[in-house]
């Protein structure tokens, strides 16, 4: 079964999301003001990915 159009508007912002944080991952890892930024970003992510895994699964 397809994902539906509320399924697939979420997959794609959490993709856009993702895309920008792997920006302000490649700048936090070169610019390393503040320690704790570089996980945070990392756990985000994973999140995101984590959140587009499960709507794929729930189709």
């Amino acid at each position: 079964m397809a994902l539906n159009r509320k399924q697939k508007k979420q997959v794609e912002a959490a993709r856009k999301k993702i895309a920008s944080l792997h920006q302000q991952l490649a700048g936090a890892r070169q610019q390393p003001d503040d320690p704790n930024e570089v996980p945070r970003l990392e756990k985000e992510i994973a999140k995101l990915e984590e959140q587009i895994r499960e709507i794929n699964e729930s189709k």
